[in-house]
């Protein structure tokens, strides 16, 4: 096997050493988020950060990278409050990837790489039309991480949609059917299928 010190992987090619440390952390969850400024500008931005936090209620976060340059999805959320999370699916990878160019403020990023904003109820952030499950988040803690310079962005799901008959009696989810895509690294998107469900795990009683 490989084996690199600290030292070695501090002195790699920085994309280089910024593309391999991504893989470390295995297969990472495909998301767009969708904001909107007070203005009405709208924002969509590809993250792959997005993590489960707790589900009574229901919570999840993701990782803002520094505000050293503008950060449009860091700015509307904190001014407003909202957005929404929304799955990447095969059928629009490419353009959901798109989404990570650096387009100027007055650009939405929807318009630029062919992804439908939709608006639902009088919910105030953007959907991802295309996305077959959507929520809408309400911001609920902002914390920076002192170490590098990131920040952790929490939020409360305040409603969610899902396909019609997606959801068992047990509330499990097929991704694998819903063609809901993963991400390696930074850049590279993997199909998933459905290895196996077990049981929820319990200590053997000795017989």
């Amino acid at each position: 096997m490989q084996h690199f010190k600290l030292e070695e992987i501090m002195d790699m090619e920085r994309r280089k050493r910024a593309t391999l440390i991504n893989y470390l952390s295995g297969f990472k969850s495909a998301n767009l988020i969708g904001t909107k400024s007070k203005e009405g500008q709208l924002n969509v931005a590809v993250f792959n950060s997005v993590i489960h936090i707790g589900a009574n209620p229901p919570y999840f976060g993701f990782i803002l990278r520094p505000i050293t340059v503008p950060r449009h999805t860091y700015q509307y959320i904190n001014e407003t409050g909202y957005y929404t999370i929304n799955h990447i699916h095969k059928s629009f990878y490419q353009a959901a990837h798109q989404t990570s160019a650096k387009y100027d403020t007055n650009i939405s990023e929807f318009e630029a790489v062919g992804i439908t904003p939709e608006f639902k109820g009088d919910f105030f952030a953007p959907y991802v039309r295309e996305s077959h499950i959507q929520m809408g988040m309400e911001l609920k803690e902002i914390h920076k991480i002192e170490c590098n310079n990131t920040f952790l962005v929490i939020g409360k799901a305040v409603e969610i949609w899902l396909p019609d008959n997606s959801i068992d009696e047990d509330g499990h989810i097929c991704l694998s059917d819903q063609k809901t895509v993963a991400i390696g690294g930074l850049d590279t998107y993997y199909e998933t299928s459905k290895l196996d469900r077990l049981e929820y795990a319990r200590l053997q009683q000795n017989s």
